[in-house]
């Protein structure tokens, strides 16, 4: 692998590794609504203030989210919503994942062992 891709990669990584956390994931969900400040996401999640600066803290040098001091409070915001699309795949995913979980529960307990029909 030459190094532009490694560094691309790598990149990439960085990304996928701060949203690896289901905190970081409701922060990311709840900034799809809008901004919120550090106060709000703290009552929200249910962690102590200095917990979830470190969340955002690593979300934001990921690239993840933007701040914005406002007097003593700070909001952020997410950067780009297209992050929002990656976790509509997952969730694909995951749904694609118990479907053939399902059917092979079917096939076990009903002998019916055909293959799920696409889509489902």
């Amino acid at each position: 692998m030459d190094i532009a891709t490694h560094n691309r990669l790598d990149a990439r990584a960085k990304v996928l590794k701060a949203l690896a956390h289901p905190s970081r994931l409701f922060i990311i969900e709840e900034l799809a609504k809008g901004e919120r400040c550090v106060c709000e996401l703290t009552d929200l999640i249910g962690a102590d203030t200095s917990t979830i600066s470190k969340h955002l803290s690593l979300m934001k040098n990921a690239g993840l989210i933007l701040d914005d001091k406002r007097g003593l409070k700070v909001y952020y915001r997410l950067r780009t919503a297209c992050v929002l699309n990656f976790l509509d795949c997952v969730e694909a995913v995951l749904h694609a994942s118990l479907n053939e979980q399902i059917a092979a529960v079917r096939c076990t307990s009903e002998r019916d062992c055909s293959p799920p029909a696409p889509g489902r």
